[in-house]
């Protein structure tokens, strides 16, 4: 599975600083940078909610999917 994390550009757009985002939502600075470096396996509903209307945004601008040929990884993801 290849799903790709693009809250730096976002917050880029936005002129929003990573540990304002962070305080606003009320997240550590280093579990938001975790995420937003792609670092994590999962992500709470109630977060994606928070960072989209901090951000007015949607999670579609936040998150991406990019298909891939079947790696060990997707394989290993559907077994499960």
């Amino acid at each position: 599975m290849a799903i790709i994390i693009r809250l730096d550009r976002i917050l880029v757009e936005k002129k929003i600083k990573l540990i304002e985002l962070a305080e606003t939502i009320g997240i550590s600075n280093v579990n938001l940078s975790n995420l937003k470096t792609g670092k994590v396996r999962a992500i709470r509903f109630s977060t994606l909610d928070a960072i989209c209307t901090a951000l007015n945004c949607q999670p579609g601008d936040i998150l991406e999917h990019v298909c891939t040929n079947d790696s060990e990884e997707d394989k290993e993801e559907i077994e499960k």
